[in-house]
């Protein structure tokens, strides 16, 4: 890891959620840097990574030591309350820019958020994707953020083929546009109000779940 500019990720826990997030950033071609108990986890892993660490007790000394703290993003994947919380306080402690921490209920999460981490709540995500496509709802991929709020990508319907995206009247559902998504692979984060929308476009807001449900059923038909 660069000892002067933060670069890469750090991953803490190499349960299921850390084990499958370390392994599709290094396959992504990212920097990643691996931190866990258990000498399977680490061995399964460590051909994958850049640097992988076996550590019984996740001490300040012990984190420092790795140089996980020269990491611009870490993720910790501890499911133990307790531990989650301190180890997200000593990577605070040691200037890592962004510490995100996985959290399994809404106590969790407000703990860590209290003292300064970002909060994931893989479960609640993958319920809320599950419950889009169990509903027929055109939202190909949601984000649950705090407070009931989500990102949503929204495949656009045929009949709004050629509409000016000001003519959707987002704002009117207490949405916000952040980007267009066109195919293949292309993101717009750079449009105005007459950008005609085509038939592979979708459409990607940030909003209270209920309206964006409400934006869908009403104007994307």
């Amino acid at each position: 890891m660069a000892k002067n500019n933060k670069s890469g990720y750090g991953i803490i826990g190499l349960g299921r959620f850390g084990m499958a997030l370390a392994d599709m950033l290094a396959k992504a071609g990212e920097e990643v840097l691996v931190i866990d108990e258990d000498e399977n986890n680490i061995r399964k892993i460590r051909d994958c990574v850049q640097e992988a660490f076996l550590i019984g007790r996740l001490t300040k000394e012990a984190l420092e030591e790795t140089g996980i703290n020269e990491c611009a993003i870490v993720i910790i994947c501890i499911s133990k309350v307790d531990v989650s919380v301190l180890t997200a306080q000593i990577l605070l402690e040691l200037g890592v820019p962004r510490v995100i921490g996985k959290a399994d209920s809404t106590e969790h999460g407000m703990i860590l958020e209290k003292i300064g981490a970002d909060v994931v709540y893989p479960e609640i995500e993958t319920a809320t994707k599950l419950v889009s496509v169990l509903m027929n709802s055109k939202a190909i991929d949601l984000m649950r953020l705090n407070d009931n709020f989500v990102v949503a990508e929204i495949k656009i319907s045929t009949r709004l083929r050629g509409c000016q995206v000001g003519k959707l009247h987002i704002e009117r559902y207490n949405l916000k546009l952040i980007a267009i998504e066109e195919e293949p692979n292309k993101t717009i984060v750079d449009f105005d109000n007459d950008y005609k929308l085509l038939d592979d476009d979708a459409i990607v807001v940030v909003g209270k779940f209920v309206d964006a449900e409400r934006f869908e059923r009403e104007i994307m038909g």
